[in-house]
């Protein structure tokens, strides 16, 4: 009975220490994010995106809601024609933000956060071309210029329109 009662108290005093440990991590991390004076990015530095990103509460947010690619040509016999693929969809997504975010004077590198639903491409055996988002988001993210966003990618079965291959929300801090 002893040596039950003394593993017991053992067992509780080991488990109350993480607990206790883990409080104390968790309020350090918790006070350091609080004290931040600017968008401050996480992750790990070899991914190509952000796992985290904690915005100060002085920050305004902008969301965009789904934005579609623009029409390359109306007349198009394909949806490569009229849209293009999903690289040249996003980029046309991805220039649409550049513009609108130029003219409330902000840029890309005030992207936080985005949300990628993607759709089959029929033009490649109805696989979803993720190769193709993630080749477009390089040329815009993780440059010299913009950082690497917070980002979900999603495959979908299909958008309004069944030309569009991708539709993307995006997520704006700035003061």
């Amino acid at each position: 009975m002893k040596k039950k009662l003394k593993m017991t108290l053992a067992s509780c005093l080991i488990g109350t220490s993480f607990l206790i440990g883990s409080f104390v991590g968790a309020n350090s991390d918790q006070q350091a994010i609080e004290e931040l004076s600017e968008v401050t990015f996480f992750g790990n530095p070899s991914s190509s995106i952000s796992s985290s990103v904690a915005i100060p509460s002085d920050y305004h947010i902008l969301n965009f809601s789904g934005t579609v690619p623009s029409v390359i040509n109306s007349e198009g016999a394909t949806l490569y024609e009229r849209y293009g693929d999903t690289k040249t969809q996003a980029m046309s997504i991805l220039e649409k933000f550049k513009v609108d975010l130029e003219g409330k004077g902000l840029s890309l590198a005030d992207v936080t956060y985005l949300r990628v639903y993607i759709t089959p491409d029929p033009m490649k055996g109805n696989e979803f071309d993720y190769q193709g988002w993630f080749d477009a988001y390089a040329e815009y993210f993780d440059t010299e210029d913009t950082p690497k966003v917070a980002r979900s990618t999603v495959g979908v079965s299909s958008l309004v329109n069944s030309d569009w291959l991708i539709e993307i929300e995006a997520d704006v801090a700035f003061k």
